[in-house]
């Protein structure tokens, strides 16, 4: 007996019930010879006969005591997958690797996430099993990983944007072959050197240009399975070699009265189409790294450090922990910190979403990506490199990515079986008639299983799904509404809840003035004076202050003096006052009597809004309310999404009452409500509604967003926001309308149906016309189906699927056409 010996990290253990429990737990195992646990080390050492137990066993076992076993987990881009089929086998053979945990592989993005155990794995092993299984591992490094992935896959994608050019170069003129009897081109070409130079023109295609769809055909062959690779393969070889036997062959037709007669371009076209597809598929799956390099480029390359005495300008990446950083105004900050020097307003919507800039002091933490918008500051490194907040959240985006949500490919797993029983069905057509079969039997043997395969030939099937996707992602750009691919499409339709962000997606995502107060009645004043302090102000509130008054068109005086307290507000003289314009803190440094305006401050607080306080020569005359505000259509899309059956909810990092202000506004439940959610738990978040069962989408548009959008079913980003949400999502909303919401998920609904219909009918059709083609009605009615109807056959159910499919065009926005929404709540 061999015995192997594995250590395993465990975290959870707390005392030595917990160490009893593990090591009693693994002896229970057939195969463990030993188990020894030591609870300071959290590590289990576990010996064991491999020929009986598996590591991912002893893991399983672990982990069903309510354990974690830390695995090492690698994300591999793949090269050459095209359907769920790839994506299993793919799967299959990363858990076929001795000490692989976890495997799963996500088509949209071409990656597989493997979690292994280092001793026992290693990555020339998982590159050596996708390799035996027919597709390649790109290289693993970091960034410039990142470059070479994109280079590859724009080189895939234009050596197929080359094979689709040439393919349909060839196709035109074998069409204009085919149809030469009505062209009055019959007399100039006789019907013999006419097939031959469909032949001629129509190898190529077959055998060049369609020769990717019989390498992985014969792939998945080999694993004993069937995709859509080889639906297409038999389907154009059925079809080409009848016709290349008719050319070559034409007597064998003429039994019966039958006439030879050949159907290259139907095979041409077959392929040609099927390549268009996948190469607007190519065109969206590649544009899924430009996330990741968006993320990254929000790290400045270099930062400026006190070395010596001295500030040094040096690479991020050699910040130290404990180092002191210098941040000056309108410079991104390089790593996570916390200030010991100076004051300053940092912008990190980038990462937070939210749009009002954060005041920061010493003490105050900071966050690498950010940017500082107004003082100069020094801080010191508390997390550089892999664990800056930044680093998390790219990483937090490749997880989500990574762990795709089950989604069904009907078509590729009833090809499975669809087309080895078509094959044996044309096989058994052809013995029985051998067999059985009048004479000439070879001939009607040979027609009958030609005719079995040519009706068979699972075009409609494989133009079900595309074709419809096609169309509804089309129409879905009409309207503004960019979908990454179909498993959006797929998803979006079984939708169970939303989760809308609040900033920039509900709401504006910029501040602006909603109230003015003054205790003189004269609005008017109180705003321009307010307006002539903050003119140059580069404070959001400042700006958003100077911009209502604009709009009403004050006339504003240049302030003669100006001081910016940092956290409070400013000082400013304007035509000889003295003017204050800031928070409550403010008035009470300077011991000002705010007189009534507290309780409207008070007021205005509970509303979410922020109330900034104006005092002239001392005396306190009024507020200025300002709040990000609820954007057109908001309310409206609120109350269309739960007309549609789905749970509606907010999430936001905001505080609980301002969250709660914006949830009435826009007619959500305050139960609803996410509030004081941190970014990377918008991720958590999404998690624990996907453990209730429901299926989730989450509409964002900031770069916070981002890891939310990609763990969740479906992923809907704001056009107006980051592009980096945008790239992370499945779904785009171009004008940043959340009512493009509505109309995504009713699409995705039009579209599921629409693909239903077109698989009913391929499969109705091939049920009914396929024991014709075989010779069931032969013997009761003498009538058999010859290969030219049935080609013909095929043909129209290919065109039936695709007009079908068409219909999707007439799809107009469900807002516009009366769906029906839940009523507005009353207002008292």
């Amino acid at each position: 007996m061999s015995i192997e010996k594995l250590e395993l990290k465990i975290s959870g253990m707390t005392c030595a019930s917990c160490v009893a429990r593990i090591e009693k737990g693994l002896s229970a195992l057939d195969g463990v010879v030993e188990a020894s646990v030591n609870l300071a080390t959290e590590r289990a050492r576990v010996g064991f006969d491999p020929s009986k137990t598996r590591p991912q066993e002893l893991v399983k076992a672990i982990e069903e005591l309510g354990y974690e076993v830390e695995l090492a987990k690698l994300s591999l881009p793949i090269q050459g997958m095209t359907c769920a089929s790839c994506v299993r086998k793919v799967e299959e053979a990363l858990k076929g690797v001795p000490g692989v945990i976890k495997a799963s592989v996500n088509l949209a993005t071409e990656r597989a996430t493997v979690e292994y155990l280092p001793g026992v794995a290693g990555l020339q092993d998982l590159k050596r099993a996708v390799h035996d299984a027919g597709y390649e591992v790109l290289e693993v490094e970091p960034e410039a990983a990142l470059e070479r992935e994109e280079r590859a896959r724009r080189q895939a994608y234009l050596g197929l944007k080359r094979k689709l050019s040439l393919g349909l170069a060839l196709t035109v003129p074998i069409f204009l072959l085919t149809y030469a009897d009505p062209l009055g081109l019959a007399a100039l070409i006789p019907w013999r050197l006419n097939s031959l130079l469909q032949l001629l023109l129509a190898t190529p295609v077959q055998f060049w240009v369609g020769w990717q769809f019989y390498r992985r055909a014969w792939a998945a062959a080999k694993h004993k399975t069937a995709d859509m690779n080889t639906l297409i393969a038999v389907g154009t070889s059925a079809a080409y070699i009848y016709s290349m036997v008719a050319t070559f062959f034409p007597g064998l037709f003429a039994a019966e009265g039958l006439g030879a007669h050949v159907y290259f371009d139907t095979a041409a076209a077959i392929i040609v189409l099927i390549l268009l597809g996948r190469l607007l598929e190519a065109r969206a799956r590649g544009r899924t790294s430009e996330a990741i390099k968006k993320l990254m480029g929000l790290r400045p390359k270099t930062a400026r450090v006190i070395r010596e005495g001295q500030e040094v300008d040096i690479p991020v990446e050699e910040v130290a922990v404990g180092e002191i950083v210098v941040v000056r105004p309108g410079e991104k900050i390089p790593v996570d910190g916390m200030i010991v020097e100076g004051y300053s307003s940092v912008d990190e919507s980038m990462l937070t979403g939210e749009s009002l800039p954060v005041e920061k002091g010493p003490g105050s933490e900071v966050i690498g990506g950010t940017l500082n918008r107004t003082g100069s500051f020094k801080f010191r490194a508390t997390k550089v490199g892999k664990e800056t907040a930044l680093a998390q959240i790219i990483r937090l985006v490749e997880e989500a990515q990574g762990s795709k949500p089950p989604i069904a490919r009907l078509a590729d797993t009833i090809a499975g079986y669809f087309v080895p029983a078509v094959i044996g069905i044309a096989l058994l057509t052809f013995i029985a008639w051998l067999l059985f079969g009048p004479e000439p039997r070879l001939t009607y043997a040979l027609l009958n299983s030609i005719a079995v395969l040519i009706i068979a030939c699972p075009c409609a099937l494989g133009l079900a799904t595309p074709t419809s996707i096609i169309v509804g992602t089309g129409k879905g750009a009409e309207h503004g509404i960019l979908i990454r691919g179909g498993e959006a499409l797929e998803t979006a339709h079984k939708l169970d809840a939303i989760v809308l962000d609040k900033t920039g997606t509900l709401t504006r995502g910029e501040p602006q003035v909603t109230e003015v107060i003054s205790q003189d009645g004269n609005e008017e004043a109180v705003l321009a004076l307010a307006a002539s302090a903050e003119r140059g102000s580069e404070h959001p509130l400042g700006e958003a202050i100077v911009r209502r008054a604009q709009e009403l068109g004050l006339e504003l005086a240049d302030p003669e003096e100006f001081e910016a307290l940092p956290g409070r507000g400013v000082r400013a003289r304007v035509d000889g006052r003295e003017v204050l314009l800031g928070n409550l803190r403010l008035m009470e440094d300077e011991g000002l009597d705010l007189g009534g305006l507290g309780e409207e401050a008070a007021r205005l607080s509970a509303a979410g809004k922020t109330p900034m306080f104006l005092a002239v020569d001392r005396r306190a005359v009024g507020i200025i309310a300002v709040a990000d505000t609820l954007k057109e259509g908001s309310k409206e899309a609120v109350a269309a999404l739960k007309g549609l059956g789905l749970e509606v909810l907010m999430i936001t990092g905001d505080d609980r009452r301002t969250a709660a202000a914006i949830a009435r506004e826009a007619g959500l439940e305050p139960d609803r409500v996410l509030a004081e959610v941190l970014p990377q738990d918008k991720v958590l978040e999404i998690k624990r509604l996907q453990a209730q069962g429901l299926r989730v989408a989450m509409v964002g548009d900031g770069i916070n967003d981002a890891p939310a959008l990609a763990q969740a079913d479906v992923g809907i980003a704001i056009g107006t926001g980051t592009d980096v949400a945008m790239e992370a999502a499945d779904i785009t909303l171009v004008g940043g309308d959340l009512r493009g919401v509505v109309t995504a998920i009713a699409l995705s609904r039009a579209t599921i149906r629409n693909i239903r219909q077109n698989l009913f009918w391929a499969f109705f059709y091939n049920a009914i016309l396929i024991p014709v083609a075989a010779g069931v009605l032969y013997p009761f009615f003498g009538l058999l189906l010859s290969p030219i109807f049935a080609a013909a056959a095929m043909g129209a159910s290919s065109v039936t699927v695709v007009s079908n499919a068409l219909r999707l065009r007439r799809f107009a926005p469900p807002l516009g056409r009366g769906v029906r929404v839940a009523p507005a709540p009353i207002e008292a």
